[in-house]
């Protein structure tokens, strides 16, 4: 039997704006299963930015329960939420959100320096061994100013990774990426979904993005539009390799 990483049951969340209240998520219900690639879509206003601050504990659902590995987030305090937060989920941001004074390195060992548990040269040898599963292990001297944005992408992946988490969260993680450097993004999820089993939950607005994913939930006015299984995802490193060399991206 499958281990559920994340429960959703009759999550709703509202706002007070003025004298209104606004209905962000309207009654949701979903589970993600062990080694799961989801990608969660929605236009603007659909709920899918409010679902994502929940998803990553930055948030907390006015009605209904979310549990993340078996725990209840609405049972927590802020601490306990931060300690959660850091423990069991790796973030991967569009605009990378990566420290430009430091090296690549050094970045991807910041998320071990909140766990006191871990010695400096424990922490020195996952940031390297998350670098290396990303392929850019000779590139960690280097400043986020020396590396492409692919690059610095992947630096932000390692930096994901190094805490072993239970989800990897990806919020519109190509978004600033040409279309070679996306599927090159694409091709090294997968690769962490397949070989490695990573539980991947990756926000986008692009139907494209979406289907190299094994299942997408579509948001429509806070609720959920369509959650549907995608037996034949495509191959990011087979749409790679079939690219035209010439073309200019």
């Amino acid at each position: 039997m499958s281990k559920k990483i994340l429960e959703i049951k009759d999550l709703k969340r509202d706002f007070i704006m003025g004298s209104e209240t606004v209905h962000a998520l309207r009654g949701i219900n979903f589970e993600v299963e062990a080694g799961e690639f989801v990608t969660i879509m929605g236009s603007s206003g659909s709920g899918k930015t409010t679902l994502l601050n929940i998803l990553g504990c930055l948030d907390k659902p006015t009605i209904g329960n979310y549990l993340l590995d078996g725990v209840d987030i609405n049972s927590l305090s802020r601490d306990d939420l931060a300690r959660l937060r850091n423990r069991k989920i790796g973030f991967v941001f569009q605009s990378y959100n990566l420290l430009p004074r430091t090296t690549a390195l050094e970045n991807v060992e910041l998320p071990l320096l909140y766990n006191k548990d871990i010695s400096a040269a424990e922490r020195r040898e996952r940031a390297i061994h998350a670098l290396e599963s990303v392929k850019l292990a000779d590139r960690s001297d280097h400043t986020p100013s020396q590396l492409s944005g692919g690059q610095q992408q992947r630096v932000a992946i390692a930096r994901a990774l190094v805490n072993e988490p239970v989800m990897i969260l990806a919020d519109e993680a190509t978004g600033n990426l040409d279309s070679r450097t996306s599927y090159e993004i694409m091709a090294l999820i997968q690769e962490l979904n397949s070989n490695q089993g990573k539980t991947i939950v990756f926000v986008t607005h692009e139907p494209d993005i979406a289907s190299f994913s094994t299942r997408t939930i579509q948001l429509r006015d806070g609720r959920i539009q369509k959650d549907t299984m995608l037996t034949a995802k495509r191959s990011a490193k087979e749409v790679l390799e079939n690219l035209p060399q010439t073309e200019d991206y």
